[in-house]
C-alpha cells in the first residue's frame, strides 16, 4: 500500500477543518497509508520584507528535509506556479508514481509560498488554480483530491 505525506506549513484553526480532514483521512485509509506533517509556521511581522520572507521560507524548507529525502519517494510541491491538471489526470500520476515509489509526499507551503529549494527536489509542482485558496482550504481540498484519484483509479462511483 502506497503511503502519502501530506506536509504542510501550519496547523487546522478551525473544528470544520479538522472534522472535513478526519473524514477524509477515514476514507483515504482504504487506499493508502496516509501522514499529514504539521510543520512549525515561522513568525513574521505584519509587513515583512523580502529577506525576511526568503529566511522563513529557507527555515521552513529545512524542516521539510527530513521527509524529501526518503528512499523511494516522489514529491509534489503544490505551488501558484505549478501545472494544472483533471482529477483523472491526478489519479493516472498517482498510479503511474506508486509503481515506482512507495511514497508520495504532497508539500503545501505557508502563505508566503514553498522556498525554491523544496520546489527543485520536486518531480512535479502542482496548482489547484489560477484562484488563490486559503491554505488551510487548501489542504482540505488536496485531500478530497487524493481521494478522489484513489476512486477514479479503484473504478468507485464517487467520481462522476
Amino acid at each position: 500500500m502506497i503511503k502519502i505525506n501530506l506536509i504542510t506549513v501550519g496547523k487546522l484553526k478551525e473544528s470544520y477543518l479538522r472534522d472535513a480532514q478526519a473524514e477524509y483521512s477515514k476514507r483515504l485509509g482504504a487506499y493508502c497509508k496516509l501522514n499529514i506533517v504539521e510543520l512549525p509556521e515561522s513568525r513574521l511581522s505584519d509587513s515583512p520584507s523580502e529577506k525576511e520572507i526568503s529566511s522563513a521560507l529557507s527555515q521552513e524548507a529545512k524542516t521539510m528535509e527530513k521527509y524529501l529525502f526518503l528512499k523511494d519517494c516522489t514529491n509534489i510541491a503544490m505551488c501558484i506556479e505549478g501545472r494544472q491538471m483533471t482529477s483523472p489526470a491526478l489519479a493516472k500520476k498517482i498510479e503511474t508514481v506508486s509503481l515506482s515509489s512507495s511514497t508520495i509526499n504532497f508539500i503545501i507551503g505557508s502563505s508566503f509560498g514553498i522556498d525554491d529549494t523544496v520546489k527543485q527536489r520536486s518531480s512535479l509542482k502542482l496548482s489547484m488554480s489560477e484562484m488563490t485558496f486559503p491554505h488551510q482550504l487548501a489542504r482540505i481540498m488536496l485531500l478530497e483530491q487524493i481521494y478522489r484519484a484513489f476512486s477514479i483509479t479503484a473504478g468507485s462511483k464517487y467520481h462522476k
